[in-house]
């Protein structure tokens, strides 16, 4: 029986080999024409594929290494970079506050994102995006998420947001100032100026507005803030912390349970649900999260991720 496993196994191996990277770049055309888009417009698209070593290995090798939040928000929220953020947002203000009114998104949010994700847009990447779609689909490891881009990527194009030349972004396909995922630019992206482009690369309007859309559009609300630093009681039942929905309850039931402002003052009295935070465990910093908290991490799953941005934007509003 283990001889007959054996050679099913090669028997199939030698079956299916994997393709070359030419012949997969020819295959994807085909079905990018199949989906509808217009032979030369494929060809020129593809012009410049190239396998993109680099990235297939970036993509492999993320980093694995665990640090403190502290340290998290020690790198990525110096006191430079919100000096940076306080001059920009009042260098913007005209335009920031036409896209608050609009979208009701805070400015200093949009700015704490717009400074996380590109620091401020001078970090936007410079990896050809098809070629870097194409070698991470290749690879085989994720290739039905990142066809799935390409092909936004195709419709980014197409729509003559970009052009080719400038279609850059991370290794990983992310775009622009609010490095988008091109399936995030077709979702959220917006022309605020009107020109018909929505250019989150070079556009500051359409970067702002493009990140207050997928705020607003994942259930942001302006009536209040992300959350805060808080205190627990030594007694304190650890199970209760935690981003599940089961988690929530409103401030009034965490004020009898004996969680306090990080000061030590009682929680606001205000009619909120929120859940409790401890990303590196009970003797870490905590916070009790609103919903607008939930709804950054739609935008980054990762809870230190969550923690910069809203630390930067309260430091934003203090001015320092």
């Amino acid at each position: 029986m283990k001889i007959l496993i054996l050679f099913s196994v090669v028997f199939s191996n030698i079956l299916w080999a994997k393709p070359s990277f030419d012949e997969y770049v020819l295959d994807l055309k085909q079905q990018a024409i199949a989906k509808g888009y217009a032979s030369d417009f494929v060809e020129q698209a593809f012009s410049q594929v190239k396998l993109r070593e680099t990235v297939v290995k970036a993509d492999k090798n993320q980093p694995e290494t665990k640090i403190t939040l502290d340290k998290y928000l020690a790198t990525r929220v110096p006191d430079w970079k919100v000096q940076k953020a306080v001059k920009l947002l009042n260098e913007n203000k005209a335009i920031l506050d036409k896209v608050e009114q609009k979208f009701g998104v805070q400015k200093r949010f949009i700015v704490a994102l717009w400074g996380n994700e590109s620091n401020f847009g001078s970090i936007q990447g410079k990896h050809p995006v098809i070629s870097s779609l194409v070698s991470l689909a290749y690879d085989g490891r994720r290739e039905t998420l990142f066809k799935k881009q390409l092909f936004a990527a195709l419709d980014i194009l197409q729509q003559g947001h970009i052009s080719q030349d400038k279609f850059v972004g991370s290794w990983a396909g992310a775009m622009g100032q609010s490095q988008f995922m091109p399936t995030s630019f077709l979702n959220y992206a917006v022309d605020f100026d009107g020109d018909g482009k929505k250019d989150i690369w070079q556009n500051k309007a359409d970067v702002f507005a493009s990140i207050a859309n997928f705020l607003k559009s994942e259930g942001w609300s302006d009536k209040y803030t992300w959350g805060r630093q808080v205190k627990i009681p030594d007694n304190f039942d650890l199970s209760m912390i935690g981003l599940q929905r089961d988690a929530f309850k409103p401030l009034s039931e965490w004020h009898k349970l004996g969680v306090t402002r990080y000061s030590g003052d009682d929680l606001p009295q205000a009619n909120l649900s929120a859940s409790l935070l401890a990303p590196d465990g009970p003797k870490g910093r905590i916070y009790l999260v609103y919903e607008n908290f939930h709804t950054l991490m739609k935008w980054n799953r990762s809870s230190y991720f969550g923690v910069s941005v809203s630390y930067l934007s309260d430091r934003i509003k203090k001015g320092s």
